[in-house]
């Protein structure tokens, strides 16, 4: 939460300058409100603190069967079933969709905003509906700043200093995991011709 605190402002400033004014594009889940709740007991002298971040519903009144929660890795990201009624995937999971474009620019400008505060390991919250054929996306979990603590634990796995095999930092920069998550998304999403899609003849 303390994360998000320190980068409110420019999330804010972002929302209403480049979404709201500019109309850019964008899958960044909105934030509604952030709260702190606290109460005292008098009998026992106890107090205790909660910080609430209210955030959007992407899933609010559409029908979703499956969820995936892409991060742009396949390091440990495949999901078995659970038989529960909604189902959370993972990278692994996800094949193909039709159409990329809106897409693409939404993550372009996104991920360049979440490099600009420094904010790593986000994800790509995809869920269907059924009813409504259509996919219906956002980027959570955009709190994690890339701290120097983060940054040391990085370089210390990289460089193999702990002794055994020099191993890819499991915590990665934020431009190399914009670089990645990216990526990533851009080949989990395969562009298929629509309805709109020009042909040309050469």
């Amino acid at each position: 939460m303390d994360a998000f605190v320190g980068s409110a402002n420019k999330y804010f400033k972002y929302m209403f300058d480049e979404v709201f004014a500019k109309g850019i594009p964008t899958v960044l889940c909105k934030i509604f409100g952030l709260y702190r709740i606290g109460f005292y007991n008098n009998d026992s002298g106890k107090s205790m603190k909660m910080d609430i971040l209210v955030m959007e519903n992407l899933f609010y009144e559409h029908s979703v069967k499956m969820v995936y929660d892409l991060k742009g890795s396949l390091r440990n990201r495949y999901a078995g079933k659970t038989g529960k009624n909604v189902e959370v995937l993972l990278d692994e999971n996800l094949v193909e969709m039709d159409t990329k474009n809106n897409l693409s620019d939404s993550l372009y400008n996104d991920t360049h905003f979440l490099y600009q505060i420094d904010v790593m390991d986000y994800s790509l919250l995809v869920g269907f509906d059924d009813e409504k054929n259509q996919f219906i996306v956002g980027i959570v979990d955009f709190f994690r700043t890339y701290t120097w603590d983060k940054k040391l634990e990085s370089w210390v796995k990289e460089s193999g200093m702990l002794g055994g095999v020099k191993r890819n930092p499991t915590i990665l920069s934020p431009k190399v995991y914009r670089r990645r998550f990216r990526s990533a998304i851009d080949l989990y999403f395969v562009m298929i011709p629509d309805f709109w899609t020009r042909l040309h003849n050469d």
